[in-house]
């Protein structure tokens, strides 16, 4: 009799703000694989095994992963979207649904009632619909961030010198320590106010700490005692937008 060898499954993790995909197949071990070109983190996983054990498994390797992932951080992501009423776009850990607005005037976004409501020139493409949509995101997040820094300043007895916002696929932020800069991923826009701050809290202690260590992880346990939380919950949210 023979028993039936199970198919690999697919998933996606969020570890110390770096994206892992997971194949979970009839292995022993697990094996982690980085891409230094694409910037993507793979992990090869036994079928049964939990996350919580992969993702220790990926924590006692992030120092190599960061390693690897610093020789590529930003790549240029295809447009998920077509941009036209009726598609559904996230906001804040919440789903609405675009309105396009064709007409004369200064394009704009404006949210009411479960709407985003774009308006655009007739006859906009898909590049300026993005465009668009992707400097009110930006914004938002320029508006929001100033304030989550104020907080944790003299909470953290750190000095954030200059923050940005970019599109990375591989990370939801990075912290030039010397300049005292932190950059935050564009995408962040999408995801619920805690786990906003989540990534700026994060990206605020290496300023305390450069590595992703037992040191660091006491610092984000003493800051922030419920970080793990907002990290399940960008796992959980992963992937919708």
């Amino acid at each position: 009799m023979f028993r039936k060898r199970s198919l690999p499954t697919q998933t996606q993790l969020i570890v110390e703000g770096i994206t892992i995909q997971v194949t979970r197949k009839p292995i022993k071990n697990l094996n982690l694989k980085v891409n230094a070109r694409t910037g993507e983190v793979r992990v090869s996983s036994p079928s049964r095994l939990p996350d919580e054990a992969i993702v220790n498994f990926i924590r006692s390797k992030i120092v190599w992963i960061d390693k690897h992932l610093a020789k590529k951080d930003q790549f240029t992501v295809a447009p998920e979207y077509v941009y036209v009423t009726g598609e559904q776009h996230l906001f804040r850990g919440d789903t609405y649904t675009l309105e396009v607005v064709e007409g004369v005037g200064k394009a704009s976004v404006f949210v009411e009632d479960g709407i985003i409501k774009l308006h655009t020139k007739p006859g906009s493409d898909v590049a300026k619909r993005t465009q668009v949509l992707d400097s009110w995101y930006r914004q938002y997040l320029k508006d929001e961030i100033p304030k989550l820094i104020s907080k944790w300043e003299p909470i953290m007895g750190v000095k954030v010198s200059e923050f940005g916002v970019k599109k990375m696929k591989t990370r939801w932020g990075t912290c030039a320590i010397r300049a005292r800069r932190i950059w935050l991923n564009l995408e962040l826009a999408k995801y619920a106010p805690e786990v906003l701050e989540y990534i700026v809290v994060h990206e605020m202690v290496h300023l305390l700490e450069r590595l992703h260590n037992a040191r660091f992880h006491a610092f984000m346990d003493q800051f922030l005692p419920d970080w793990r939380d907002r990290e399940e919950l960008l796992n959980k949210s992963f992937g919708l937008c």
